[in-house]
């Protein structure tokens, strides 16, 4: 899963895909690298970040959903809120990312039951502004996958089919380097869940963390590529479904040695 944020404030490339007509074009070029489908979102939601208005985001949104769907690629829309998850799939959008799990806007569950469509339901424990004082764990592997389940059931009670739900533990969210890496470390105890699995790690915090050391300071989020492609790596060995990364070549590289490597075990 390639990214396209269509944001001037997202923490690795705000900016850099703001204007449709780039934002089109990376996601093509994702694409041309290797990514199966293509997320595009038009809200930043990097600690501390805030919320964009909903006409805003569909501004942003839509024209790039649309102009990528035109030309064939698969698209996942990246959104909290129904309306713009709605406006999307009309615009050919064929999956649903909502990092709230439809925590954020009581309608996206019965907007995305609707739709029939794939829906990623992320760990979540509130929005960016406070989540950092959120990631308070006794156990982050037991409490993330006990959180998600029931997330999971209430999506499935709320209308969407049980074999549309895929699942994100949220890495970065509302958790600390040594949540993250925990988990990165446990994710095949996530298919207890029983669903395909998501892993979104591509150039966050805790890898700038294992990359500098102590006492230094981390890299710049650009910088973090090849950490992201180990990550990558290891959730293929893990079962991961997809893996959501900015810079396709080096993960997709990554993945197929895995498949190579495990196809001759």
């Amino acid at each position: 899963m390639g990214v396209v944020n269509v944001t001037p404030d997202s923490f690795s490339d705000g900016g850099r895909w703001f204007d449709t007509t780039a934002a089109v074009k990376h996601g093509l070029h994702l694409v041309s690298e290797g990514a199966d489908l293509v997320d595009v979102g038009g809200e930043s939601t990097r600690p501390g970040a805030s919320r964009v208005d909903e006409d805003e985001e569909l501004r942003r949104v839509i024209p790039v959903v649309r102009g990528l769907a035109s030309e064939g690629v698969t698209v996942s829309v990246d959104t909290m809120r129904a309306r713009v998850a709605e406006r999307a799939v009309a615009a050919g959008a064929a999956l649903v990312n909502d990092v709230s799990g439809g925590l954020a806007d009581p309608d996206m569950i019965p907007a995305v039951a609707a739709a029939e469509v794939p829906f990623v339901v992320m760990h979540w424990r509130g929005f960016s502004e406070s989540m950092n004082s959120r990631a308070v764990y006794g156990d982050v592997v037991a409490e993330v996958l006990d959180e998600l389940r029931r997330r999971m059931d209430a999506v499935i009670a709320g209308g969407v089919a049980p074999e549309r739900v895929v699942i994100d533990p949220g890495l970065g969210f509302a958790k600390d380097a040594a949540h993250d890496l925990t988990l990165v470390a446990h994710l095949a105890e996530l298919h207890a869940l029983g669903r395909p699995l998501l892993v979104a790690a591509s150039r966050k915090r805790f890898l700038g963390h294992v990359l500098a050391g102590p006492g230094s300071s981390p890299p710049p989020a650009r910088e973090r590529d090849a950490a992201t492609a180990a990550v990558s790596a290891l959730s293929a060995q893990a079962g991961a479904w997809a893996v959501r990364v900015h810079e396709v070549r080096a993960t997709a590289d990554a993945v197929r040695v895995a498949r190579a490597v495990e196809g001759a075990a």
